[in-house]
């Protein structure tokens, strides 16, 4: 291979890293909170209650399984100086027997894929969608090209000016005051959007003070009627008006 090749390579590759680079920059970015979403959305809490509800009664279950199970070893306990073999192994298969149904039901339950996540996949996937579709609304409707959830993926550093989530819990129909109030407050007291506003404060006073004003035209007033004003001459000269009966004098009037 041509060692300028490799040169030609590079340079390719960081102009693609460029473009890549502003096509970034120029795209409008903002984000959610899912978990606050959540934690309002009646839907959500309606289904999480249910599934609770499940996870306890499956423990309940399993907490059955075992106590019997520490009674049954318990009694082998207890007995396994007076009971023959016969009896003893006896016993000592209905313990295995009753360990057997709890560890499978625990693996039916809880394992990856089992009913848990079953269940749960059946109660939230039409909430989600709903969710999802309130955030696709109003991304489109703010012109954002990025949603990014906080809540699964934190920021170090996330100005709250971008913050859609009490927008989508109003898309939602969620009541949102006490959030959106708190925001507010975030981005008052945020310096970025405190500078930001002084950088603009200074703009439009530079704008204000760069106007000209506006030129005074003297308001000249017009000459009387019948007066006629030379040309170049100014108006306020008084100029004697031509009276054609002053000329109507014969020759015999002029003296000889």
């Amino acid at each position: 291979m041509h060692p300028n090749s490799h040169n030609t390579t590079a340079i390719y590759a960081l102009v693609g890293f460029l473009l890549c680079a502003v096509s970034a920059f120029s795209q409008k970015i903002g984000y959610v909170s899912s978990d606050a979403i959540k934690s309002k959305y009646e839907p959500y809490l309606m289904a999480e209650q249910r599934l609770n509800q499940m996870v306890q009664d499956w423990k309940s279950e399993l907490a059955q399984y075992q106590a019997d199970i520490d009674g049954a070893e318990l009694e082998i306990r207890k007995n396994r100086l007076i009971w023959t073999d016969v009896e003893k192994e006896q016993y000592q298969r209905e313990l295995d027997q009753k360990k057997k149904k709890r560890d499978d039901l625990a693996r039916q339950v809880f394992e990856p894929g089992g009913k848990y996540d079953q269940e749960a996949e059946q109660l939230m996937k039409g909430i989600w969608e709903k969710i999802y579709l309130g955030i696709q609304q109003v991304a489109a409707a703010e012109g954002y090209d990025i949603v990014w959830d906080k809540s699964t993926d934190p920021l170090v550093y996330v100005n709250a000016r971008y913050d859609l989530t009490v927008k989508v819990m109003k898309a939602l129909g969620i009541n949102a005051d006490s959030l959106e109030k708190k925001q507010n407050q975030v981005i008052e007291t945020d310096p970025r959007n405190k500078q930001v506003r002084e950088t603009r404060s200074r703009s439009g006073r530079r704008r204000s003070t760069s106007r000209p004003e506006p030129s005074e035209t003297p308001e000249v007033e017009p000459a009387p009627r019948g007066t006629i004003t030379p040309p170049g001459l100014p108006p306020d000269v008084p100029v004697q008006s031509h009276n054609p009966a002053d000329s109507s004098r014969t020759k015999e009037e002029i003296p000889r």
